[in-house]
């Protein structure tokens, strides 16, 4: 069935995150199905791009480094996205920037119908596939493999031609004094972008992102709707963000 193999297709990755190299043997016994069947399961992933077929296995690609995010704090990540996704409505306008916990908000729409969804996240797409009542719209642009985004002056052209009524971004790092920040330049744009065309923007973010500064100031917390984080955060952090004027939810 497709959910069994979506669900095979998880294990794969995360042990591909884990150890960077697999066995079709290993995989077999580990999931209980022949050697066959995960032969072309780790074909189906290599045409996605997700991993490299070696001989009698599969090694990870450049996308571990994706993998590998999605694996640090996962219960925050996926406690964070539910959240988000509680204020998406049927029918709703939604852009959705990359990041893995931003993936996860698609994760949880699954109930949803009529929503529409304008994304520069290839990791969005992974998710959204597997909900019919999710209608996605990729930017364009250039392929930024690290954080699996498209970014540069199409996918910019094309978030001005729409108007959206949430939209959620991620974060290398925030803090109350020195706002949003990411890794480079073109992911702050689309970012920036992106708010000015929603009516509300979320900040979603586990805590380990508080306290740190990434190379590219993006914006304050003060121009945004609110920010959605976990309870990780210590009190006197708790306190510097909701005195920076936005609102906070923890969860």
């Amino acid at each position: 069935m497709a959910t069994e193999r979506v669900e095979r297709e998880s294990a794969i990755l995360a042990r591909l995150a884990r150890e960077g190299s697999l066995s079709v043997a290993s995989l077999s016994r580990e999931l209980g199905v022949s050697e066959v069947t995960v032969r072309t399961d780790l074909r189906n992933l290599e045409d996605r791009g997700l991993l490299a077929r070696t001989h009698g296995g599969a090694e990870a690609t450049g996308y571990r480094n994706v993998l590998e995010r999605q694996l640090q704090h996962s219960g925050e990540k996926e406690r964070i996205g539910a959240a988000a996704a509680e204020l998406v409505q049927d029918d709703d306008l939604v852009m959705i920037e990359a990041g893995t916990t931003c993936a996860e908000i698609v994760a949880h729409l699954g109930g949803r119908r009529g929503v529409r969804i304008l994304t520069n996240s290839t990791l969005v797409v992974r998710h959204a596939r597997l909900h019919p009542g999710l209608t996605v719209v990729l930017t364009g642009g250039t392929f930024h493999r690290t954080s699996e985004s498209l970014v540069g002056p199409v996918a910019l052209r094309a978030i001005e031609d729409f108007n959206v009524r949430l939209a959620f971004f991620g974060t290398d790092g925030f803090t109350a004094g020195r706002g949003l920040t990411t890794a480079f330049s073109e992911g702050a744009e689309v970012i920036q972008a992106m708010r000015a065309r929603a009516a509300e923007s979320w900040l979603v973010a586990d805590s380990s992102k508080y306290g740190k500064a990434g190379f590219v100031r993006v914006m304050d917390l003060a121009d945004l709707t609110g920010v959605i984080t976990d309870a990780g955060l210590d009190d006197t952090a708790r306190t510097d963000l909701m005195n920076s004027g936005v609102s906070a939810r923890f969860v």
